[in-house]
């Protein structure tokens, strides 16, 4: 495995990781809302992660032994969570249906802070193993002098 392989890997984490703290902002900034262009209330989002596909010369060496599994990671997807919504009693607010019940949204603040606690810490893992892969190159380069 080649250094630049190695930072290729750390970007694709540095990507998805930065997509996943996106969406939990989005999620945080609408815990409140109650009317969508779908117009129900606001659904929460969650980021699903795959593994990257392999390029076909990735394959082709790991087919031979020269290669090593793996190839960072990727967005595979953005979903709607499907859990209930809870419901407030309040028959003065616009959105409230004939009972006087207004559905909120199922976003749970505490929730997406530790969400978002864990997208930075794994944020910052990678940026540490991209400066390490930095460092190592840069001790090969003086190396060589």
């Amino acid at each position: 495995m080649s250094f630049l392989s190695s930072m290729d890997i750390s970007a694709s984490a540095l990507t998805a990781q930065r997509m996943r703290m996106d969406v939990i902002s989005e999620n945080i900034a609408n815990a409140d809302t109650t009317r969508t262009a779908n117009g129900g209330p606001y659904r929460r989002r969650v980021v699903e992660m795959a593994e990257q596909p392999m390029t076909f010369s990735a394959a082709l060496k790991q087919a031979t032994g020269n290669g090593v599994t793996g190839g960072g990671v990727v967005v595979s997807r953005i979903v709607e969570d499907m859990s209930d919504f809870e419901y407030e009693y309040n028959p003065s607010h616009p959105d409230a249906d004939e009972n006087g019940y207004v559905a909120k949204p199922n976003v749970d603040i505490a929730e997406e802070i530790i969400d978002m606690m864990s997208a930075t810490r794994s944020y910052e893992a990678n940026v540490t193993a991209l400066n390490a892969t930095k460092s190592m190159a840069m001790k090969a380069l003086e190396i060589g002098r």
